[in-house]
């Protein structure tokens, strides 16, 4: 395995835009709640870090992850004034298919919200095959994929505010 005791969470803070200036919305799915608490909370302590005010990070809960789509829609068209959107979930594989349906709709939600809306939304869902794993990427051995989430949000925000500057 590629991740075999790697820490995938280590950066350079030094390449990430101070982003005490942004606004950031999270929606987080209550199933798997111990590993989706554990992402936020990764992506929460990075957006701190990077001086975002607690004021400026908007949490929605949804049951599940394949409503991190809607919630992500709706708060986006809730809070024009977000920056980024970061959606959290986790899917453990189970004995049947409704492992492979949820993965494939949620990827393709959120990849079409990136396409339909003005805000970067980023994935921030664990696909698993067990609950080991899950626990390795949320503040385990392989680091917290949640804080990973966070430094991608702030570099879109960047990203979004500096292209504002090049439209004609």
């Amino acid at each position: 395995m590629a991740t075999s005791g790697n820490n995938l969470s280590e950066y350079d803070s030094d390449n990430v835009p101070d982003a005490k200036d942004f606004k950031f919305g999270v929606v987080v799915s209550e199933w798997n709640a111990d590993i989706t608490q554990n992402l936020f909370q990764g992506a929460f302590d990075a957006f701190i870090k990077h001086n975002v005010f607690k004021e400026n990070i908007v949490r929605w809960n949804v049951p599940g992850s394949f409503e991190l789509i809607y919630g992500a829609k709706t708060l986006a068209e809730s809070f024009d004034m977000l920056d980024a959107i970061i959606v959290i979930g986790s899917v453990i594989e189970g004995e049947t298919k409704h492992f492979d349906f949820v993965c494939q709709g949620v990827s393709n939600g959120i990849a079409q919200l990136n396409i339909d809306l003005d805000i970067p939304v980023i994935f921030c869902v664990l696909t698993d095959h067990n609950k080991q794993q899950s626990i390795d990427r949320s503040g385990g051995k392989h680091g917290n994929k949640g804080t990973e989430a966070a430094i991608a949000a702030i570099k879109m925000a960047q990203l979004k505010k500096d292209a504002k500057f090049y439209k004609p």
